[in-house]
């Protein structure tokens, strides 16, 4: 496990914009949400950190992700992203960078954007670096370019239907901690008869069992909700347990088909 001290739980942006992305940060940080993720490509930043200025919750005990994008990754783009992102989440530092996918056919060699997220870091613009979406081979890649123990998360898609358990695994093994976006499946997984019967024993909501799964296996989640409702249960959620039957029937949901693919993914 890293050193980073980053909440098991935060709020996905995914998707969202406008007064129901304004809301959703309001309500969550009332709450007591303190991790909130974003990206580059979600077009969002600049109302998340407005959302954020606007709230009473210091900077300091918020903790921000940001994610580069492909468009990004040459040199000449890289540093000039950031410290655009960091001027729309009205920001001196994020607490996490990432890169959000690997270059598409190597369009970019990782050495150069790796090291150009690390320069990041030493500039004072990110407290932690990572990737998203990068395999085990690509994490070997991006460990010989910077160092394994630069590299502090992995974000990749997690929830019932695909556990990605290989990768978790090697990521763990490897210190490099896990973050698992699309925790609820893109709400495939809010039918399943195994989930509900769960859901049913512990008198709590599918999502509910799926966030305690996730978390039990020292995996941080993002889920992304408006509802004021559904934040609360997310937050309940962190403190319920599964007993090792639980979480045993839940492994043999695993269908080994991941749902986020922008048409450039890595062969998993």
């Amino acid at each position: 496990m890293s050193n980073l001290q980053m909440p098991s739980l935060g709020l996905g942006t995914f998707r969202l914009s406008g007064t129901q992305l304004t809301q959703a940060i309001h309500h969550a940080l009332d709450l007591g949400f303190r991790h909130i993720d974003t990206a580059q490509i979600y077009d969002n930043e600049a109302e998340v950190g407005q959302a954020i200025a606007d709230s009473s919750i210091k900077r300091e005990d918020i903790f921000i992700t940001t994610k580069v994008w492909i468009d990004n990754l040459h040199p000449d783009k890289f540093m000039a992203s950031v410290e655009k992102s960091l001027e729309k989440l009205q920001t001196d530092y994020v607490d996490l960078l990432l890169i959000h996918w690997p270059s598409p056919k190597g369009k970019v060699a990782m050495e150069d954007y790796m090291t150009e997220l690390n320069n990041c870091k030493f500039k004072g613009m990110t407290r932690a670096i990572g990737v998203s979406n990068f395999t085990p081979q690509l994490l070997e890649q991006a460990f010989a370019c910077i160092g394994k123990e630069s590299i502090e998360i992995n974000q990749v898609e997690v929830h019932p239907y695909f556990q990605n358990q290989h990768l978790v695994n090697y990521c763990q093994t490897n210190g490099v901690d896990v973050v698992g976006y699309m925790p609820l499946g893109n709400k495939q997984i809010l039918d399943d008869e195994v989930l509900k019967a769960l859901a049913k024993k512990y008198d709590k909501s599918v999502a509910q069992i799926a966030l305690a799964w996730q978390i039990q296996q020292n995996i941080a989640t993002i889920p992304a909700s408006t509802s004021k409702d559904h934040l609360q249960e997310n937050l309940e959620a962190s403190e319920l347990r599964l007993t090792p039957e639980d979480m045993a029937a839940i492994a043999k949901l695993d269908t080994g088909q991941r749902l986020i693919d922008p048409g450039f993914a890595p062969n998993w």
